[in-house]
């Protein structure tokens, strides 16, 4: 099992930038794709992006490309993900998930807590 710790997220104007951090631990070897998925109130969940430690692939969602970032740092198993040029439409609870591949990112593997991001227009 693969313990997923996040933190950063917070609340910023339209145009910003945030950062958030996933710190894995336990079995990670077991799930080397971790990633981010996010819900809005009302709205269905939504991958956003996916990095896998196997070969480096990375995945983003079309409403991201180009804004987001995600990269990791092996040497303290922690993944970020950095949001610029952020929009009100990117307000959610972004949930890190952990997965054997990132096809199957948030259907299976670990979850995080939880970070809220909010963009004020």
């Amino acid at each position: 099992e693969v313990q997923l710790v996040e933190s950063g997220g917070g609340w910023v104007q339209a145009g910003g930038s945030l950062r958030l951090s996933c710190a894995a631990s336990g079995f990670t070897f077991d799930e080397p794709a971790i990633g981010w998925l996010r819900q809005a109130p009302g709205k269905e969940r939504e991958g956003v992006s996916c990095i896998s430690s196997s070969d480096g692939s990375t995945y983003y969602a079309d409403s991201v490309k180009g804004r987001f970032t995600i990269a990791s740092d092996n040497a303290k198993n922690t993944v970020y993900l950095q949001m610029n040029s952020l929009k009100p439409e990117d307000t959610a609870v972004y949930y890190c998930a952990a997965a054997p591949f990132c096809d199957g990112l948030g259907q299976e593997g670990s979850w995080g807590q939880g970070a809220q991001v909010t963009v004020s227009s």
